[in-house]
């Protein structure tokens, strides 16, 4: 996914920018930064890329989760449902608010299960958290009429699928809390960054105050102003701000590219009778940062996976095998390997990790190969890919 594939003078000017300014900070030094606001810039340009009223910047994707569901009110003994497929920081963002982590099957949409989260449901659900992984969706509409019906707070994390939309809507626009991270291997990257989207008002000032130490962000004498409830810092810099801000105005650009590299893999790949993909809900476009396809079984896609490596395909990956992404190797979650006391609600909580198992997802994530798309490929260098990828497959099955 990565925008910084394509670093430009754009990029460039921006940064400088801020350092000729000489205020690193988004927040007070309102005299000294001469009228520049790069962080306020960059909200500015992603209400408009998100058609969404309100939007925090942040310090990273996973800030943007706990900042997304403290800001709903979500807290200690809460469950919150999400997908046995995402990244540790899921869990870990709900964890921090003394939430517990409710993980459910995925779908063949590589996303949340609707059939699963309905039955995850207690009297303790306060959110649905779904997960748009390897820039694609789940059937949003299934998940906010469970949400609807339950009267559950539905919150999307988008981290991976900038640019790819449902019906019309940008993915991280659809939910009542939307989630991006704009880390250094985003589509877009700001180096370390997140976003919190919301068309909620009430949920915007209280992600707002919450992300700066709870400051209310009345007036221009940041000394004066008040504290209406708790909060940390999750601030994101000026030069943080300053990168995105430029890689957001390129955001059609990559996405043109990704999508050119995509279309090229996927055809060569289409021919091959034991090869199917990922469904994408009707409505849904991806933002095409992964090609996700599927294999026959669970020693296919590992004999698959070892010959792309040993011939030079880079950056595919099968995700059974993988300690960040998948329930399978996340043993410190399991096992609660903490630096510091976890809380008996969450202990408890969580004692259905001691002997739940998750077989649809298995036999999801184990035929999967998601193969990452780059912008730095020559179209010459993805046909050759594709044919090389091909001929591999072909040759196994």
């Amino acid at each position: 996914m990565p925008g910084f594939e394509l670093f430009s003078d754009l990029e460039r000017k921006e940064v400088n920018d801020v350092l000729d300014n000489g205020v690193l900070m988004r927040y007070g030094f309102d005299g000294m930064r001469k009228g520049h606001w790069k962080a306020k810039e960059l909200e500015a340009e992603l209400r408009s890329t998100f058609h969404s009223e309100h939007v925090q910047l942040v310090s990273s994707g996973t800030a943007a989760v706990s900042i997304a569901l403290a800001s709903a009110g979500v807290g200690a003994g809460d469950e919150v449902i999400m997908p046995t497929f995402t990244f540790v920081a899921s869990f870990e963002a709900i964890m921090m608010l003394g939430a517990i982590p409710v993980l459910v099957d995925i779908d063949d949409t590589l996303t949340l299960d609707p059939k699963a989260v309905e039955e995850a449901i207690t009297a303790k659900t306060k959110a649905v958290m779904v997960v748009q992984m390897c820039g694609s969706m789940a059937n949003m509409d299934a998940l906010r009429t469970l949400c609807d019906k339950h009267n559950l707070i539905f919150v999307e994390d988008a981290c991976q699928a900038i640019g790819g939309s449902y019906k019309g809507k940008p993915l991280g626009s659809i939910a009542d809390l939307g989630c991006f991270s704009f880390d250094f291997v985003k589509t877009i990257t700001c180096g370390e960054g997140g976003a919190v989207v919301t068309n909620n008002k009430d949920y915007y000032t209280n992600a707002d105050h919450y992300s700066d130490h709870g400051h209310d962000h009345v007036g221009n004498d940041r000394g004066a102003e008040t504290h209406p409830f708790l909060g940390y810092n999750f601030r994101i810099s000026e030069l943080n701000a300053a990168v995105g801000l430029a890689q957001v105005r390129r955001l059609p650009e990559f996405i043109s590219i990704q999508k050119r590299n995509y279309t090229i893999i996927r055809e060569a790949l289409s021919h091959i009778p034991e090869v199917t993909f990922r469904t994408v809900p009707d409505g849904g476009e991806e933002s095409y940062a992964f090609l996700n396809f599927f294999l026959p079984d669970l020693e296919s896609a590992r004999k698959v996976s070892k010959a792309f490596k040993d011939n030079g395909i880079d950056a595919c990956f099968h995700y059974y095998d993988n300690n960040w992404h998948y329930i399978r190797k996340w043993d410190h979650l399991t096992n609660l390997k903490s630096l510091y006391p976890i809380s008996k609600e969450v202990k408890e909580g969580l004692q259905y990790l001691q002997t739940k198992s998750f077989e649809q997802s298995d036999h999801y994530i184990g035929r999967n190969i998601s193969c990452l798309i780059k912008l730095s490929w020559t179209e010459e260098e993805v046909k050759t890919r594709a044919n090389k990828m091909a001929q591999i497959i072909e040759t196994i099955n």
